[in-house]
């Protein structure tokens, strides 16, 4: 963004002049074209949605987006015995919003069902528990990579919950999960930069975009309920970052998740919105963000679709994913020159500007705060060689090993990673050995992301991983496994939600 303040950012968005990036808060006069695409924009989502058919899936989408859904599922194993998921289920039973019967879904790790909107809520804040989902990455320069959204939390479970409830394929929550991405990942690549870098968590706010695309595809919404349900998401949308290291960060997701059900289910039944949402002056992109790139939207939803290019990352790590170049960059050094935390007087870690303002917990108290601590990640691995869902736990963090070796952690910004753009998660590694010798490293991507990604056996080590943590039966994980492996072939959902049930 150059010397532009985000202040001055944001006045530029106002008069239709982009910081490097086109912005446009509202058509521009004499601008024909612009005019055009910002007038159109949410009708363009609305289209999208209504006219895409499994076939138009291209087969790659669909293997990426099979590796995503196994993954998903995974975290909500993992999810369902983190301490927010016991205080879910007991929320929902104390309320009576539990429910049995043909039309209540499966909250995933627990042997209770809901109705569609409460399971989809408990499973996406399940799947963002350990914030070990998966991530969106960017394409424009003056973004940070890695920090749009985590997609599957909110447009997986509405899919999964529906289709439970309704009886549906598994081809057709295979679309409606691809929809919902497609449209949750092209909104957060629209809005200014100003969204999440003052504040806001995309997850949550452009979050609820693809969770009600996902719903109303499943109910086969018209144009018209398309736009309102779409208008209701808008003002549903919501999530600050404050928020990050608690319990309120997978709130975020799991509560997009919900009202996406609920703005679908409330347009089917002929509620009504504005339906110009994202494009016009007091609505979302211009509230929220300031101003938004309508390049972004008009002509690329599924051309190409995101899965594609730039890609969603898988997490290698149950932390922020800001942290995964540095991890993935330390394991191998840590490795190679068979390092030893006793070896290590001093770590140096060098990223761009923008990861230390999502990285905020530099001296970490509990397991939450520490997958937001680079410290917290780099002590681990040097201390334990992993950092696993056992290690981003309450008790390890506040060992004084850890605490002490936090201490010789320095993060901070690195000319050199700055230079490299804020597309990339550059993270420059200096490790000053007690021998006086200095090991050091870099790395732009992490094991996961589309430059290093991994395959569907690699993600099902990972999801075994986690049913493991859960203490899911072998056989039903396994199961799990294969059935995700034909998930287009299923005639029935239920016959996956089964196995991720209890009951």
């Amino acid at each position: 963004m150059g010397s532009m303040t985000r202040r001055g950012l944001t006045k530029a968005s106002i008069l239709g002049i982009g910081a490097g990036y086109s912005f446009l808060a509202f058509p521009q006069a004499g601008s024909v074209g612009e005019s055009r695409k910002t007038e159109s924009l949410t009708r363009d989502v609305a289209d999208f949605i209504l006219n895409t058919r499994y076939p138009d899936l291209p087969a790659e989408v669909i293997e990426l987006a099979r590796k995503s859904i196994l993954d998903g599922l995974g975290l909500a194993l993992s999810g369902s015995v983190a301490k927010s998921g016991e205080i879910i289920r007991n929320y929902l039973t104390s309320t009576g919003l539990t429910s049995t019967g043909p039309k209540a879904a499966t909250v995933i790790g627990s042997e209770i069902k809901a109705p569609a909107r409460f399971a989809a809520f408990a499973n996406g804040v399940g799947i963002h528990a350990d914030d070990y989902d998966d991530t969106q990455l960017a394409v424009a320069q003056d973004r940070v990579y890695g920090l749009l959204t985590h997609p599957t939390a909110p447009a997986l479970p509405p899919a999964l919950a529906l289709a439970e409830t309704r009886s549906i394929s598994g081809r057709e929550v295979m679309l409606a999960y691809n929809v919902g991405v497609e449209v949750e990942c092209k909104i957060a690549e629209a809005i200014a930069p100003r969204h999440y870098e003052e504040g806001f968590h995309s997850t949550g706010t452009c979050g609820v975009f693809g969770a009600a695309a996902s719903a109303a595809k499943l109910y086969g919404l018209d144009r018209h309920r398309l736009l309102c349900a779409l208008g209701i998401a808008a003002s549903e949308a919501a999530g600050l970052r404050e928020n990050f290291g608690t319990m309120t960060k997978p709130f975020h997701a799991g509560r997009a998740a919900e009202s996406g059900v609920v703005a679908a289910e409330l347009a089917s039944l002929g509620w009504t919105a504005a339906d110009r949402i994202l494009e016009a002056p007091r609505g979302f992109f211009q509230a929220a963000g300031g101003g938004f790139d309508p390049g972004a939207i008009v002509g690329k939803l599924g051309n190409p679709w995101t899965f594609l290019s730039p890609g969603v990352s898988i997490k290698p790590f149950p932390s922020g994913s800001l942290t995964h170049p540095g991890m993935t960059e330390m394991l191998r050094l840590i490795r190679e020159h068979r390092i030893t935390a006793d070896q290590v007087e001093r770590v140096d870690v060098g990223t761009n500007r923008n990861m230390p303002n999502a990285l905020i917990h530099h001296q970490p108290k509990d397991g939450l705060q520490a997958k937001f601590s680079m410290e917290f990640c780099m002590a681990s691995l040097l201390l334990y060689g992993k950092a696993g869902l056992n290690e981003f736990a309450d008790e390890v963090v506040n060992r004084p090993a850890v605490q002490e070796m936090i201490r010789r952690i320095h993060f901070g910004v690195n000319s050199v990673a700055e230079a490299a753009g804020y597309n990339k998660m550059t993270t420059i590694l200096d490790i000053r050995l007690k021998d006086g010798r200095t090991v050091s490293g870099r790395a732009d991507f992490a094991k996961g992301s589309p430059a290093r990604p991994m395959s569907y056996d690699e993600v099902a080590m990972k999801f075994l991983d986690c049913a493991s943590f859960a203490k899911w039966p072998v056989s039903k994980a396994r199961n799990i496994v294969e059935f995700v492996r034909k998930l287009e072939n299923l005639p029935d959902v239920r016959g996956l939600t089964a196995l991720c049930s209890r009951a």
